[in-house]
C-alpha cells in the first residue's frame, strides 16, 4: 500500500525536516558540538552506559559529560553536546509533525530488497533476517506514525546501499540484538544495542546502552530525503519578435529542431512562416 504522493511529487521527510530546522548541509568533524550530524553517539541527560563495546565518532551528551558508565569501552570522551542535541530535537519533532507520503511495510522483512524511498511501519516494528538496500539511497524508515510504535531488532541483518544513506525515525524506543545494522537511528525514547555493530548514528530522546557492541559513525551530513526531484521547466513563449527564450517548447510538429515551432529564428519579425 502506497500513500497518495503530496503534490505529485516524491518529497522525504528528512529532507522537509532538514529544511524546518536549520539542518546543516554537512557534517561536521568529531566536536562538533553544534552539529547533531558529527556525532555517533547522542544521548539526553540520563547518559550512556558501555559495556565491553567500542565507539568511532564523537560521543554527545545533552547536559553533561560525566553522565557516563564506562566499562571495557573504547571511544571518545563524552562532550557536553547541547546545542547538537538541541538540533536533533529539532529535526526528530520537525519529522513528528510532518510525516510524509510513504509505502507501508509490515512483517519481519526477511528476505526484502527495498530500493531508495520513504517506508513506514504504522505501528511497531520486530524485524528479523536479512533486508537487503539496492541503489545508493536515500531511505527513510518511518516506525509508529500511527502514534505509537518501537522498533526491536533480532538476527537482523542489513546489507548494500550506503550506511550513511539509511536514516531510521522511531516513535518510541529502540533495541537492536545480535544485529548487524546500517543507518542513522533518530529515536524517541531509549536506544539499546547488545551484541551489535551499527554503521551510522544512534540518537536518542533517551539513554543509550551499548553492551558487546560495535558502532562506526558517520562523517557526513544525515541523508537528504528527496529523491527524483525535476528540474523546474521554464514555459516558452516563442511568437514573433519575442527573441530568444532560451528554452524548448517540445518540437511538437517533429519536423524543426528550433526552439520556434515552425523553424524561423525567434525574434525575426520578418518571419512570416516556411515558403
Amino acid at each position: 500500500m502506497t500513500r497518495k504522493l503530496f503534490n505529485g511529487r516524491f518529497l522525504g521527510l528528512v529532507f522537509l525536516a532538514m529544511v524546518a530546522g536549520g539542518w546543516p548541509v554537512a557534517a561536521q568533524a568529531g566536536g562538533a558540538t553544534g552539529s547533531p550530524a558529527g556525532f555517533a553517539v547522542l544521548a539526553d541527560s540520563t547518559g550512556l552506559t558501555c559495556t565491553n563495546s567500542t565507539v568511532t565518532g564523537a560521543v554527545g551528551i545533552a547536559t553533561s559529560s560525566t553522565a557516563v558508565t564506562n566499562t571495557g569501552c573504547t571511544m571518545q570522551a563524552a562532550q557536553v553536546a547541547g546545542g547538537a542535541y538541541a538540533g536533533f530535537l529539532n529535526l526528530y519533532n520537525g519529522i513528528a509533525g510532518h510525516l510524509m507520503p510513504c509505502t507501508v511495510l509490515s512483517g519481519t522483512l526477511a528476505g526484502r530488497s527495498l530500493s531508495a524511498g520513504t517506508y513506514c511501519f504504522p505501528a511497531a516494528a520486530a524485524l528479523t533476517g536479512t533486508l537487503t538496500l539496492t541503489g545508493s539511497g536515500p531511505w527513510l524508515f518511518e516506525i509508529g506514525t500511527s502514534g505509537t510504535g518501537a522498533l526491536a531488532a533480532t538476527n537482523f541483518t542489513v546489507v548494500g546501499g550506503n550506511p550513511c544513506n539509511a536514516t531510521w525515525w522511531v516513535r518510541q524506543a529502540v533495541a537492536l540484538t545480535t544485529s548487524a545494522f546500517q543507518g542513522t537511528i533518530l529515536a524517541g525514547a531509549d536506544i539499546t544495542l547488545t551484541g551489535t555493530s551499527l554503521t551510522g548514528r544512534v540518537l536518542a530522546k533517551g539513554a543509550v546502552t551499548l553492551t558487546d557492541s560495535h558502532i562506526v559513525g558517520c562523517t557526513t551530513a544525515i541523508a537528504a530525503g528527496h529523491h527524483g526531484k525535476q528540474k523546474k521547466t521554464k514555459h516558452c513563449n516563442q511568437g514573433v519578435g519575442n527573441g530568444p527564450e532560451g528554452c524548448d517548447p517540445g518540437n511538437s510538429n517533429h519536423k524543426n529542431t528550433s526552439n520556434d515551432e515552425l523553424g524561423g529564428t525567434p525574434g525575426d519579425p520578418g518571419r512570416q512562416g516556411p515558403k
